[in-house]
């Protein structure tokens, strides 16, 4: 039988919860939306010990459900009791994002009937404070594309037909735009060194051939892979004994732009032919202007 997923989606209102659902509708998982809190554990302990195909499920549970959604920490917290596998995943966006697309949909704000719209998104931050601290998983749809989040989605929510292995995530990104929140490690290699003071390379990415080997030449380079992969190999190893279904190795530099990026493939090569599971992500190259000559990048 496959690994048993629960998924709890929750989080801000317009921040994509039902274009999640919908993702993961098509990708196999058994979808309820706006599940009241109270029917979580029965719903989740049901599908536990069903021997049916129902091993990949996920529900959507939001402030729509009223005082009923004060439950939700208690209903965690008896599915922690019993046992039973599940993941929180928690959806938000800026204001601004929000603001706009409720304008753009024309829709009301659940706790904003008759009240300006800011203030109905400023009080759903106060309500779910709480539960995105406990959340296994916070995704900012802020910038994201449909398409994106569908890409997103795929890579970590994917339905393995193998038991046992871990998922590994492994991403790049910007030490100025924050550091990943949903990160199990944190590498920094801002000491390597460092491409954008070479005006050549200054708007090309670790990807690039020049810029992978201006950064991979460097003797500390060389030393700092070997040391990385052989923690990796161990924590992997480690976490996978446990029982851990995901694991989130993040990168980070500067910008995000290159050595981090240029880190961040070669440790997915690395990993990949070790035959890990593993998806790489370069969360800040969006927000940063790239140019390049077609150079093939890293493979």
């Amino acid at each position: 039988m496959e690994s048993f997923r629960f998924v709890v989606i929750t989080g801000m209102s317009g921040a994509g919860k039902t274009k999640v659902m919908q993702t993961l509708e098509d990708m196999g998982y058994y979808c309820v939306d706006n599940l009241p809190p109270v029917l979580i554990v029965r719903f989740a302990d049901l599908c536990f010990r069903s021997h049916s195909s129902m091993q990949h499920v996920a529900v959507v549970t939001d402030i729509r459900g009223g005082t009923f959604f004060d439950t939700l920490p208690q209903a965690l917290e008896e599915l922690n009791q019993l046992n039973i596998p599940h993941e929180v995943v928690f959806l938000e966006a800026s204001d601004e994002a929000l603001v706009r697309r409720y304008m753009e949909t024309r829709r009301v704000h659940p706790l904003a009937p008759g009240k300006r719209l800011q203030e109905g998104i400023a009080a759903e931050r106060q309500i779910l404070a709480g539960i995105r601290a406990q959340s296994d998983m916070i995704i900012d749809t802020t910038t994201m594309k449909g398409s994106d989040l569908r890409e997103f989605l795929k890579s970590r929510f994917i339905i393995e037909k193998t038991q046992g292995r871990m998922n590994v995530t492994v991403c790049s990104f910007g030490f100025k735009y924050g550091v990943p929140i949903d990160a199990d490690m944190i590498f920094d290699v801002r000491f390597l060194p460092n491409p954008f003071y070479v005006d050549k390379y200054k708007y090309w990415t670790g990807r690039v051939k020049e810029v992978a080997d201006y950064i991979g030449n460097a003797p500390v380079t060389r030393e700092f892979l070997d040391k990385l992969f052989d923690m990796t190999d161990f924590v992997i190893a480690q976490f996978q004994t446990s029982g851990k279904a995901q694991l989130t190795i993040a990168i980070g530099c500067t910008g995000g732009m290159h050595r981090s990026v240029y880190i961040t493939e070669r440790l997915g090569k690395y990993l990949r032919q070790k035959g890990v599971l593993v998806n790489v992500e370069h969360r800040d190259l969006p927000k940063n202007h790239v140019e390049h000559d077609g150079t093939e990048a890293i493979q």
